[in-house]
């Protein structure tokens, strides 16, 4: 249905009451600014009641008011250019306390993820990790620092990983020469997917390459190439994405991982231990 919410609108017009298509038409025209608003505000600004907005989506199918508005933002978060979403966020929090709204909007999806992530996806994600003959991480744009972070750890617990470099697309397939049938290429990608990251697993694909995502929906293009994937939210009505949610559920592969492939780890960091103290790498709080 989130594919299709404005064909659901316009194709069952006719079939409306007055007040509903009131609503259909404001939201058709509206669409990015109503998937933002309450039920409240919808109804004002269509001439209808907050509760028949209630009862419209509910006559739609949906499991309530919030079902419809989400579907509508995800309808629209890989459309919004940086500026629409910029004014956007100024009719949305003008005269809010801006902290809390960031935070709350953080806290709502964390919670999200918590409760709706598919434990079966994410245990099919650290198996293909586990037994991988090489594991190439890919991230671009916003999501090259996520990539950075988790090929950190990943270092520390395996040596068969390369971090893809994206200064240079053509650069990408030279990185890339020699995956194959074996190999394991864990992606990242949120709104507005990046060409370069598609194009990329693409290729990894094509050479026999077992993808795996971090995306935010199981349609996106990352989604539909990936073998499995984890679903975490980054949208953020603003010029910046919200990468708490897709971070958190990088901590918990990396655990997962660590887990997995148990006494080693304990090994592994034994042994940096002791470099780290040899060579002095972390300072302590008595130092002067």
């Amino acid at each position: 249905m989130a594919k299709g919410i404005l064909y659901t609108l316009e194709s069952g017009m006719s079939g409306f009451s007055k007040g509903q298509k009131r609503i259909a038409s404001y939201i058709m025209e509206n669409y990015d600014k109503a998937a933002f608003m309450t039920a409240s505000k919808l109804g004002q600004l269509s001439g209808v009641s907050e509760s028949t907005v209630v009862r419209f989506a509910y006559e739609l199918g949906y499991a309530g008011y919030p079902a419809l508005q989400r579907t509508l933002q995800e309808m629209i978060r890989s459309r919004l250019t940086s500026t629409q979403r910029i004014q956007v966020a100024d009719s949305m929090m003008s005269g809010h306390d801006v902290l809390s709204s960031v935070m709350r909007s953080d806290f709502d999806r964390l919670r999200m993820v918590a409760d709706k992530a598919d434990r079966r996806e994410f245990d099919l994600v650290v198996d293909e990790l586990v037994r991988a003959r090489h594991i190439y991480i890919l991230g671009v744009r916003s999501s090259s620092f996520v990539a950075g972070y988790l090929n950190f750890y990943m270092h520390l617990l395996l040596d068969n990983v390369t971090l893809v470099q994206s200064n240079e697309a053509g650069a990408i397939f030279e990185q890339l020469f020699r995956i194959g049938p074996g190999d394991v290429m864990l992606a990242i990608s949120f709104p507005r997917y990046s060409k370069i990251t598609i194009n990329t697993a693409k290729f990894a694909k094509d050479r026999g390459a077992t993808i795996l995502g971090i995306t935010d929906n199981e349609l996106s293009p990352l989604g539909q190439m990936s073998s499995a994937a984890v679903l975490a939210p980054s949208e953020m009505i603003s010029f910046v994405d919200s990468m708490v949610a897709p971070m958190s559920m990088v901590n918990a592969l990396l655990v997962a991982l660590g887990f997995r492939l148990g006494k080693d780890v304990s090994n592994i960091f034994s042994e940096l231990e002791d470099i780290w103290e040899t060579y002095g790498v972390f300072g302590r709080a008595d130092d002067e």
